[in-house]
This record gives C-alpha cells, structure tokens and sequence, in this order.
C-alpha cells in the first residue's frame, strides 16, 4: 500500500503527541491533589461515560464481545489499568520530560516482546536500533553523565515508567491478535469503549487497593476538576480517535516516528507551565531515540 502524508495525515498523526504530552504535564502538575492510581481510575471512568453513547451497541449480545471478554480483560489490564496507573505514578517522582524520554524506549521493549512471547524474528538492523534507543534512555536514567551508568540508582519514576513501557508492548502485540467478531472493531469508539469498559474494573480494584495503603487525601477544586475532564478527553478519546485515522492513512511505520514528538512537546511545555527548562542531555537523548527508531524502521 502506498501511503502519502499529507496536511490532514500529519494534523491526525502530531495531535495525539501534543496531547500525550499534555498527559504528563497534568498528570505532573496534579500529583499532590490525588493519589496516582485514583487519578487513574477517575479518567477512565468519565471516558467510558463519554464514549458510552457514542459507542453503546457494543455491548449488545448479538455484537459478540462477551464471548471474547477474557481477553477484553486483559487488553483493559495492560494498556488501561497498568499503563496509565504506572505513568501517574512515575510522576510523582519524576519529571513528564524524564517520564516522555524513557517510554521512547517502546520499540525496544516491542522488539524485545514480540521475540519472545509472540516468536517474531529480529534483524540486525533492529538490534543496532535497540542499542541507540537503549543508550538514549539510559542517558536520560543517568541525567546526562556516562559515568553514573555503572552506578546507576534508578528512582521510583524510572522504575514505574519501564514497567508501564513493558505492559504497553505486551497489549500492543495482543492488540494484533484479532479474534472476536468484525463488529467490535467497527468503529474506534465501540474498540475503545470495549477495552475501557474492563478497564475501569481493574483500575477501581487498584484504586481501592490505593486506598487501604493510606493513600493521600483528594483536594477537591474547580483546577482539578478540570484535569480531570482534559486527561479523560483530549489524551485519551481525542487522540485515540486521531491516531487510528492516522496510522490508517499514513501506516503505523509511519506513524510510529510521529510518537516520538511526545518528548519534544514535553519539553516545551514543562519549560512553559511548570518551570523544568529541559537540558543538553535530553536532547541528545531524543536524538539517540529517534537515530534508533529510524534504523530499525529502514528496508534493505
């Protein structure tokens, strides 16, 4: 298939970034207001509200999702509860620019899940990909300095957003294996409302878990209501309804190179609302991300 960017390609496919991006600014700016995994819960909670009339037949029994509901449980596990609730949590101690930079580390992780739980074969080329990408991620973990890698002490932040990275890669190749019926798959909102639905269970089960730790005490106000009602809109209905169309248009090749414009946006936008100018290091971070992306991603 020949696919061809065009104005309307790139609008879909660099929203959904800035958007991304937004997330962890948010996410950032609301970390003493709520506990993480609440924030979590709460999000996904208003979007399954918003998508239910857009996306309800969906649950309808002659549609056959119910006969699929364990792995709709999973993919609500992965890329719902975990991911989301890992990434609120990384940003309690540690900054959206530093968060963004080591989920660019995803093709890694893909690679590495796809070899070997799904028996995928990988190249050479996608081995010297890795190692850039994994050096990038590593200069962001050891904040510029080479010298610390062999001393590294990962803070809480880096070890959340990893394992957040690993469930995404897990419900990425899941998200491949299509089995349930046509219907389900229809449209992008009745594919989201199915996976937000079970979603929403694991995350409420989390969030009570949350809970019984002695978890912080929600500051109700009209700035976090407002969080709330962004975090559960733009990053999350807008930009999954802007990257499917996207990557159906353009292809996931390359949209997968639009993905890493999340940390360029971070930057810019913790550098204007939250004062975290970004650093020499973070760019040369992205740089190595982005080289290894493109040398996996190259044919011949």
């Amino acid at each position: 298939m020949n696919h061809r960017l065009t104005p309307r390609t790139i609008f879909l496919l660099t929203l959904p970034p800035l958007l991304w991006a937004g997330n962890a600014i948010v996410g950032r700016l609301v970390h003493d207001m709520l506990p993480p995994v609440l924030l979590n819960f709460l999000r996904w909670s208003i979007a399954f509200v918003i998508l239910l009339p857009l996306a309800g037949p969906v649950f309808r029994r002659e549609i056959g999702l119910w006969r699929y509901w364990k792995t709709y449980a999973v993919l609500g596990l992965l890329g719902i509860g975990m991911y989301n609730a890992l990434q609120y949590m990384a940003l309690q101690s540690s900054t959206p620019i530093n968060v963004t930079l080591v989920a660019s580390g995803m093709p890694v992780w893909m690679m590495l899940t796809g070899w070997l739980f799904f028996d995928v074969p990988v190249s050479r080329k996608q081995v010297v990909g890795a190692v850039l990408s994994i050096a990038g991620v590593l200069l962001v973990l050891a904040r510029g300095e080479w010298q610390r890698v062999l001393e590294l002490r990962l803070v809480a932040g880096d070890l959340f957003m990893i394992l957040a990275t690993i469930a995404w890669s897990l419900y990425s190749w899941l998200l491949l294996r299509v089995k349930e019926p046509a219907a389900v798959r229809a449209n992008w909102a009745s594919f989201l409302l199915a996976q937000v639905a079970f979603g929403v269970v694991w995350s409420g089960g989390f969030a009570l878990g949350e809970q019984a730790l002695d978890a912080i005490a929600v500051q109700w106000s009209w700035p976090l209501a407002a969080a709330l009602l962004y975090v559960a809109t733009g990053p999350a209905i807008v930009a999954f309804g802007c990257w499917g169309a996207g990557v159906r248009e353009a292809g996931p090749s390359v949209g997968a190179f639009f993905v890493n414009l999340t940390p360029l946006f971070t930057a810019l936008l913790s550098s204007a609302f939250l004062g975290e100018a970004p650093h020499g290091y973070h760019a040369a971070a992205f740089a190595l991300i982005v080289g290894g992306i493109v040398v996996s991603a190259r044919r011949g």
